[in-house]
């Protein structure tokens, strides 16, 4: 076994990834991103303490989310950027300490170790990781909780960078990852941690929607054209729509047009993206598809968050990553400096070179069905829900990926009745927002809130329906979860569905590795967790609310 990881629903054989990641993770990689936790659950440790005494080291709490979120799966795939953090984190971490007038009893070694160098924090990796913890019961609920924690901080990250903080989330992050160390902590305790951590995804989340609605709008009904239109082009990929709206004002009237790709869909809902007229539409499906789509783009391609695969040569020059993304010998467009935008030349310089794209024709799907736009239209869907037209929603939020069993969420999309409604958010839609599946008295039957992050938008909406229809239990609605996961914003988002009180969800294609068969049962038995079964039998069930 040269490394160990079972953080994505992809994990090899559902148990663990022990030569390389099937995300394409080198072991080198892997095993240090490991030592990057561990030494990030130091700088956690000290900052509380110093916060015990009036102190902190504001630039040190806004690292450690910055981090977490460069370990998210399909990130950062490059070990020299992750040496790099781990030597800036150890830095950080002596900084913290040195705000601590005392030194506490029984420091954890994640308080102290250090070394220098990528040799030595690979030396230190088997101490660091997972399998480190003997007990299989309290190493499946630390890990659930650090992934819980990685979607937490990604959330936040893109909040700060919108404009909008929560110092509180940055302190909790910390108090997770510290608790982690603990070698007492009970079963218990872990869970309880765990659904508190539920309750900061869910202010995450919602931080990172007033983030994103107070800078662009609130997201509007929206048509995407999906095919290709003539002249120079670039695909901007990924989550950050920070990166999209800087993109987007510096190509300006150079005649080149903007593609979004993926989890960047929903960026064409947001009035202050779409009032730019270059801005023309959707190219490709999901993430996993990059080697099959990306070579008939044509122009460049830029990556600006998590879903980046193994890049080919037919399209790598092409390609540049920014952010925590991050991949060998791939361009990087270098971080923004305070007060002035990242600098996107390389790509609008390629664009003009490479010239006009091969046009293709494409369809045109509905997206923008966020909650300010959804309970502006409460009405019509309470009168759709008390008529019988609408029978029930169906939440198929989450990820897609490259499982061949995951045809099961388009075959559940064209077995449902036509008097069901599904509510989506995050790239699962790509299982099935090109069928036409026609709407109910011109409300969608694929209702589109955009990012996985938005599926704070779907809970909203819930919980205001709960509210209307005066139920008294959110259970007792006619929503049914049919939840696809694969990576750490996933699990951030069950974690926030089970805080809210959801319960009954379906999880899949497959349950995660990391959750034992003795929590997996605590699971069941506490919040009804289930997996999938088939699209017609489960189906069936969700619609008798089962």
């Amino acid at each position: 076994m040269s490394m160990f990881c079972y953080q994505c629903q992809e994990t090899a054989g559902n148990k663990g990834c022990t030569v390389r990641g099937v995300c394409g993770k080198t072991d080198e990689t892997a095993n240090l991103q490991d030592v990057l936790i561990h030494v990030l659950k130091g700088i956690s440790f000290w900052a509380i303490e110093a916060r015990t005494h009036g102190k902190s080291d504001p630039e040190a709490d806004r690292f450690v989310p910055e981090a977490l979120f460069a370990t998210v799966t399909n990130v950062n795939f490059d070990p020299d950027d992750i040496s790099a953090m781990i030597a800036h984190a150890l830095a950080l971490r002596a900084r913290v300490r040195l705000l601590c007038p005392r030194m506490p009893a029984d420091l954890p070694d994640a308080a102290v170790w250090t070394a220098t160098g990528k040799t030595a924090f690979l030396a230190k990796a088997p101490e660091a990781g997972f399998l480190a913890e003997p007990n299989e019961d309290i190493r499946s609920l630390k890990a659930l909780l650090i992934y819980g924690l990685k979607g937490i901080a990604a959330y936040t990250d893109h909040a700060y960078l919108a404009g909008k903080t929560n110092d509180n989330i940055l302190h909790f992050i910390q108090q997770g990852l510290a608790a982690t160390l603990r070698k007492d902590i009970s079963g218990r305790e872990l869970l309880d941690l765990v659904l508190v951590a539920g309750k900061y995804a869910v202010e995450a989340m919602a931080l990172l929607d007033a983030a994103n609605t107070e800078r662009f709008g609130h997201p509007e009904p929206t048509m995407v054209y999906t095919g290709v239109k003539a002249g120079p082009g670039i695909l901007i990929s990924g989550h950050d729509l920070v990166d999209l709206e800087e993109l987007l004002q510096q190509t300006e009237g150079t005649g080149i047009n903007i593609y979004t790709h993926g989890e960047m869909l929903p960026a064409n809902a947001y009035p202050g993206l779409k009032r730019y007229k270059h801005l023309v539409g959707n190219y490709g499906t999901a993430w996993f598809n990059q080697a099959k789509e990306f070579p008939d783009f044509g122009g460049p391609i830029l990556m600006t968050t998590n879903c980046l695969v193994r890049p080919v040569d037919s399209y790598r020059d092409r390609l540049f990553v920014t952010g925590h993304v991050g991949w060998p010998g791939v361009k990087k467009i270098a971080p923004r400096v305070p007060g002035k935008q990242k600098d996107f030349s390389p790509l609008i310089t390629m664009a003009l070179s490479l010239g006009s794209l091969q046009p293709r024709p494409g369809k045109t799907i509905p997206i923008g069905y966020a909650r300010n736009t959804l309970m502006s239209a409460a009405g019509a869907i309470l009168n759709a829900v008390k008529s019988g037209a609408i029978k029930r929603f169906i939440v198929m939020a989450g990820c897609d990926g490259r499982h061949p069993y995951r045809e099961y969420y388009t075959e559940v999309a064209k077995a449902l009745p036509k008097d069901a409604v599904i509510l989506t958010a995050g790239c699962a839609k790509y299982k099935y927002n090109m069928l036409d599946l026609g709407d109910i008295g011109g409300i969608p039957r694929v209702i589109d809130a955009g990012q996985c992050n938005d599926s704070y938008s779907l809970a909203y909406i819930a919980l205001k329906l709960k509210e209307i229809l005066g139920a008294k239990d959110i259970n007792d609605l006619p929503i049914s979860f049919d939840v696809a996961w694969y990576e750490q914003k996933a699990v951030c988002v069950l974690l926030a569905l089970l805080h809210l009180g959801f319960k009954n969800i379906r999880l899949g294609v497959t349950l995660p590795a990391f959750v034992s068969p003795n929590n997996l049962k605590v699971l069941a038995e506490t919040f009804d967790i289930k997996g999938v079964t088939t699209a017609e039998a489960d189906v069936a069930a969700m619609m008798q609310g089962k």
